[in-house]
């Protein structure tokens, strides 16, 4: 069983909370804990069989500092240890999200492609939708075919805030 720590923290889109086991950052949540804290008992109870969550500041130091630097401008690139929980489909289009450029947007299909299941697009955004850590995993990056902003845990206003910090034209 895991040990669950998180740290609330303010950004330009929003109060987020930021989750960590001892293997690494697992969960980036919109919102204050005390607002998310069942959907992150829900999820955690699921995926490491716990529902404690405590709060613990050094371990999330370094998280905390990367998403600064990022919506600083000073950082297009995350360096953090991710302890990632998931289907084994959903892990693999994590990791394909990861590879997307600071900037850059591609389609469901083009994830679909990078991950061999090109028919699975539908598969593709299930996957997408359930990344547990946004912004460090940029499934914002990820639009729809025709060009369209699809949805987005955080809003679309979120993603359109994403997007445009990274200087792509909307």
């Amino acid at each position: 069983m895991a040990h669950m720590s998180y740290i609330e923290m303010e950004s330009p889109i929003g109060p987020l909370v930021l989750g960590a086991t001892e293997k690494g950052l697992c969960h980036v949540e919109f919102g204050r804990f005390a607002d998310v804290e069942t959907k992150l008992q829900k999820w955690s109870g699921r995926w490491f069989q716990t529902y404690e969550w405590q709060l613990d500041m050094p371990l999330l130091r370094e998280a905390i500092e990367q998403l600064q630097q990022y919506f600083a401008g000073d950082r297009t690139q995350f360096e953090l240890e991710l302890d990632l929980r998931g289907t084994p489909f959903q892990v693999k289009v994590w990791q394909a999200l990861s590879r997307i450029p600071y900037g850059v947007v591609c389609s469901y299909k083009d994830i679909g492609q990078a991950v061999d299941s090109v028919k699975a697009v539908r598969a593709v955004g299930g996957a997408n939708n359930q990344n547990p850590v946004p912004i460090i995993v940029p499934c914002h990056r990820v639009i729809g075919a025709n060009g369209s902003l699809v949805g987005y845990g955080g809003g679309l206003n979120v993603k359109t805030f994403l997007l445009q910090h990274e200087g792509y034209k909307i």
